[in-house]
């Protein structure tokens, strides 16, 4: 199991790589005159077909279809929270925020993922986490709380609160998503199959989005055409696969599982250098590289702590 965890976890760290240019890329469209709409919606537009095609090559749509068929409404229902709410909020709030805040906020996800795992595996708290898990996701959280600290001293009231608000509600969108898909699918799919499900259950939700984007006279700019491209490819596949794959491997190990999910911190410090990179910002202040600190300590040891005891998902 130990190794099995390992394994994971690496996965996760890679992952995490691949998530950031999301960020940055978000935040580059929107300082661009990007519309988030578009941001979010393009990227799961240019997923499908680069999934379909890599689905088919090796041959597993029938079976996904297949899946798909047994619960429909479901994967309509969990796709649309785990993708769909997810990323339109994140996008969103790349108009309020530089986009090592998104991420760091972001990381709210691996304690949102603890507390809403006793309620969707109907079990009881204390055996699913630890008490150390929960002392490592409040480091992280304090990283997090110094960081918007230290961001509100620059900005109005209420565009602090529009670069954090839709990031917390995409924060446990994301795991609630993600882990009622897995108990749908078991171990009947694999990462790809089940990124390319859940692209193709949420599309309703993107089409939707974005007739009510034309609606108000907002149409996506070349720029973000493109840019849309690189984050389906970096961050909609190559990363969700690997996290997908990461999670796959620890399933039934709600420990394990909130250690893998703990790995997405990294995403704060891929960020920031990608920010630092392309949009030439400034260094954070003293505090909010404290905030880094912490988020990073905290993930550190989510990963390095050794369980002894197992959860199964029921």
């Amino acid at each position: 199991m130990t190794s099995n965890k390992s394994i994971a976890i690496s996965l996760g760290l890679l992952s995490a790589l691949f998530f950031a240019i999301t960020f940055v890329f978000n935040r580059l469209m929107s300082v661009e005159g990007g519309f988030w709409i578009w941001s979010a919606s393009l990227r799961f537009f240019w997923m499908l077909p680069l999934l379909l095609i890599l689905v088919l090559f090796r041959k597993n749509l029938k079976q996904l279809l297949t899946e798909m068929k047994k619960k429909p409404w479901q994967w309509m229902l969990w796709s649309t929270i785990g993708f769909g709410v997810f990323y339109a909020l994140l996008t969103f709030a790349a108009a309020y925020a530089p986009s090592w805040l998104v991420a760091s906020t972001w990381q709210i996800t691996i304690i949102a993922g603890m507390l809403m795992s006793p309620i969707i595996n109907k079990t009881n708290f204390k055996k699913t986490i630890s008490f150390q898990a929960l002392i490592f996701s409040l480091i992280i959280l304090l990283g997090v709380i110094i960081m918007q600290i230290s961001h509100a001293k620059s900005i109005a009231i209420n565009e602090l609160l529009l670069g954090i608000v839709p990031v917390l509600i995409a924060a446990f969108a994301y795991p609630l998503g993600n882990r009622k898909m897995m108990q749908i699918t078991g171990e009947k799919l694999n990462a790809m199959q089940r990124t390319l499900g859940m692209t193709m259950a949420s599309i309703p939700f993107w089409m939707l989005l974005s007739v009510y984007g034309m609606t108000i006279n907002e149409l996506p700019n070349e720029p973000q055409v493109y840019q849309t491209l690189i984050v389906a490819i970096c961050s909609g596949i190559v990363a969700t696969v690997l996290f997908f794959m990461a999670t796959n491997r620890v399933q039934k190990d709600e420990k394990a599982l909130a250690s893998v999910e703990a790995t997405q911190s990294v995403e704060v410090i891929f960020a920031l250098i990608g920010e630092i990179l392309i949009l030439k910002i400034s260094l954070p202040d003293t505090y909010s590289v404290l905030g880094i600190i912490l988020v990073m300590i905290g993930m550190v040891l989510h990963s390095l702590k050794k369980e002894k005891e197992t959860a199964k998902i029921v």
